[in-house]
Order: C-alpha cells, then structure tokens, then sequence
C-alpha cells in the first residue's frame, strides 16, 4: 500500500511540474485579465459567441468523446502515401508581388502590397502537446522556420495546439516585427519573452494599421479555445487583411454562423477567403464547418475564390482525410467563386490575370 500510494504522489508531482512546461503558456492575469473583462464578449468569467455553442452538439462530455475516438476505427484516416507538396522558395518571392502560399493545415504566408504576414504556423509534425498525437501527414512537413523570410505581422487566431505551436512561435521570435492576436492570446508570448510593445491584441472588429496601406481587422468566428482543461479564457478570431481595393479573409477555426454575411456586408464582399472546411462531426457541428457550410459561407462573404483549409495535414476528426476536398470539388461548381486547391507550398497569386488553374491532387 505504502508503495502504490508513493506511485501515485510521484506521478501527480511530475504531472504538476510537466504541466508547468513553458508550452503551455500562461493564461492572461492582473492587468491583462482586467482589460478582457472589459469586452462585450467576455461574460461571467469567458469568452463567448455570438450566438449560443454548446461544444458538443448531443449530450456527451469531452472525456466520453476521447473515449468514442479511441475506441473506434475510421478508414482512410490517413493518406497512405505522401502528399504532394511543392515547396517554394519563400524568401525569393518579390516583396511587391500579392501572394498566399498555404502552409497545410490552417498556416499561410501572405504577402500584400509589400507586407508579409505569417498566420498560425505550425512547422511541428503533430499538433499536441505530446508528440505521438495527431501527427502530420507524410510529406506535408516541408516547412520550418529558418525556410521563412524576416515577417512583418505574425497573426494568431486562437491558442489551440494546431495553431498556436510553441516550438514554431519560438523559431520565428527573432524574426517577426510585430505580433497580432485576439484579446488574452498576447499573455502567451509575453510569457515566451516577446518584446511586449510588439505583441498587439484586439477584440472582434478591432483594427491594426500596418503600414501606410494595409490594414488588419479582426472578424467574428465560432468557435472555442483553450490549451489544457479551462476554456475560453481568451478570445478565438478570424483575421481581415485589406489594401485599397484588395481584401482577403482568413475565417479561423469556426463553425457556420449569421457572422458571416454580417462580415461580408461590412467589407463589401472579398477577393479570395480561406475558411475551415474540415475536422467536422456531428458531435461538435456548431464550432466546425462542413465543406457544404464552408461553401455557403464563402457565398455569404461575397467571396470571388475560395481556399478551402483546416485540412490536408493533420487528422483530428473522424472523417476520411481527402474526404472533404472531394465533396468541394463535386460541388464546387454550383457557386459564383473560383475554388482554388493548391497543393501545399504552391503559390496562389489572388490578383493575377489570367486566373491561375489547380490540380485535384488528392485523386
């Protein structure tokens, strides 16, 4: 007895010392807690949506989820073979060309009159705290931060571990000018040591000017966060990139909801918008979309091109991996947009005339 209760003490010690690893960052506290208390979307003690999202759409708990997954099987979870991927020289692409290079997953580069942007980088071959969880598709990790140029504005749309990924965001610390989150993300790199007059932060329809041109604006998204058990501590957001005449949008990970025609009436609709189009289920339907919804959400902005992500790197759903770009490419058709689907690394230029065509490379 005595040796299996010194088991058990040693093993909730090491949890609470492994726990206290920086990866996990820190949670907004003193004046950074008081000023998100301030927000119109922080009620009784989180952060909430717009319109009512239970996590989970039937009557299940997390840990029951956890347990359904492990327990069953799904087919062609993963690609058998490695996913074609070209990787472009990123430092070479002339400042002044408009370019979105899809990183896999839900990470871009993006350039935009002369401003190069970096939007959740994950360069890890998973997306957990743990490294034998949710590993990267072979072949899709092709990208690291010493492959990236200097970044003028790196943006991060909410703290989950396929967006917010430690080792990545420690890679790019010297080489970003300037870091753009939602209200309460910003306590993360200010505890990694980020300069903290570098590290902005926003609420919902909040604006950042970033050069005498370009402007981004933070935009509703549906959804949740939280890296360990508390949740909703800080703010989930998809981001607006606009130059003059020239905007684009990067939805973030959010379920189908009203903002997205509030968003695109307000912007006057967008030249090309990435959006999740997958890792659904119809147990967590509210705070995922299916390709069908992220197909009539890029109706609902008045998008003119629509690149479909949140897929093609990591499996953290329990549908077919190249399921949902088959059901975008069925359907695509049927709208007024141009799907593009590049391969990852492969240059999409949003502005160039004639339109670029893309390859159904998951056939």
């Amino acid at each position: 007895m005595l040796s299996i209760i010194v088991i058990i003490l040693a093993l909730a010690v090491g949890i609470f010392f492994y726990l206290k690893a920086p990866k996990f960052g820190q949670l907004p506290a003193g004046n950074d807690l008081a000023r998100i208390q301030q927000s119109a979307n922080y009620v009784n003690g989180q952060f909430q949506n717009l319109i009512e999202t239970p996590m989970f759409t039937t009557d299940q708990s997390f840990l029951s989820v956890l347990y359904q997954n492990m327990t069953t099987r799904t087919e062609r979870l993963q690609p058998e073979h490695n996913i074609p991927a070209v990787k472009t020289d990123l430092k070479a692409i002339p400042r002044d060309q408009d370019t979105v290079v899809w990183l896999g997953h839900s990470s871009f580069f993006i350039q935009l009159h002369g401003q190069r942007i970096l939007l959740d980088p994950v360069f890890s071959d998973h997306a957990a705290p743990v490294s034998f969880a949710i590993p990267a598709f072979k072949g899709t990790s092709i990208y690291h931060s010493d492959d990236m140029p200097g970044i003028d504005v790196l943006l991060i749309s909410h703290d989950h571990w396929d967006h917010l990924d430690y080792p990545s965001i420690m890679g790019m610390k010297n080489k970003t000018a300037r870091v753009i989150t939602a209200l309460g993300t910003g306590s993360y790199f200010r505890g990694w040591g980020f300069d903290a007059s570098k590290v902005s932060e926003g609420d919902w329809y909040d604006e950042f000017p970033i050069s005498s041109d370009v402007t981004v604006h933070l935009v509703p998204a549906r959804h949740y966060s939280g890296r360990l058990l508390k949740r909703n501590q800080t703010l989930w957001t998809g981001f607006v990139i606009e130059a003059a005449d020239k905007r684009m949008l990067f939805g973030g990970d959010s379920g189908y909801g009203p903002h997205f025609s509030e968003i695109g009436q307000r912007f006057d609709g967008f030249d090309l918008v990435a959006l999740d189009s997958g890792q659904y289920d119809q147990r967590w339907a509210y705070i995922h979309m299916t390709p069908e919804e992220s197909m009539q959400a890029a109706e609902d902005l008045g998008a003119k091109q629509f690149l479909p992500c949140h897929i093609g790197r990591f499996a953290l759903a329990k549908h077919a991996w190249d399921e949902p770009f088959k059901q975008l490419a069925a359907a695509g058709k049927e709208h007024s947009f141009r799907l593009l689907t590049p391969r990852i690394g492969e240059a999409v230029y949003p502005y160039q005339q004639p339109a670029q065509t893309f390859s159904f490379w998951w056939l």
